[in-house]
């Protein structure tokens, strides 16, 4: 029987670029590493993997539009924040009466939204 998703992955070309992007840049706490994956938000409930696309599969699973919303503290700083390091947005930050949002892609296209409530 299936009790919960363990994670989620997001697949990419480049993984040095990406550990910055999600690491560094997004701030996400690490999990788990190898040379080819990356775990990010452990122990948070469900995962998010992010791993290398070494089959033609998961290459055509790179740079889309991946349906991940994160949730987020402060987004108005963090989006000012990427935006001078150059990190590009799909969807500008808007602001709604219920709250914020922006889309953010990673450096292979891979977009998440991220919203503050």
């Amino acid at each position: 029987m299936v009790e919960k998703i363990k994670n989620i992955v997001v697949f990419v070309k480049d993984i040095k670029a990406a550990r910055r992007f999600y690491r560094e840049q997004l701030g996400l706490p690490a999990g788990q590493e190898t040379e080819y994956m990356m775990e990010f938000l452990p122990g948070e409930g469900t995962a998010l993997g992010v791993s290398l696309a070494m089959h033609d599969a998961a290459q055509k699973l790179v740079g889309r539009h991946t349906g991940i919303t994160f949730t987020v503290k402060g987004l108005e700083e963090l989006y000012a924040r990427l935006t001078r390091e150059g990190v590009r947005f799909t969807e500008p930050l808007e602001k709604s009466p219920w709250g914020k949002m922006a889309v953010v892609a990673d450096p292979d296209g891979n977009e998440f939204a991220l919203v503050e409530m």
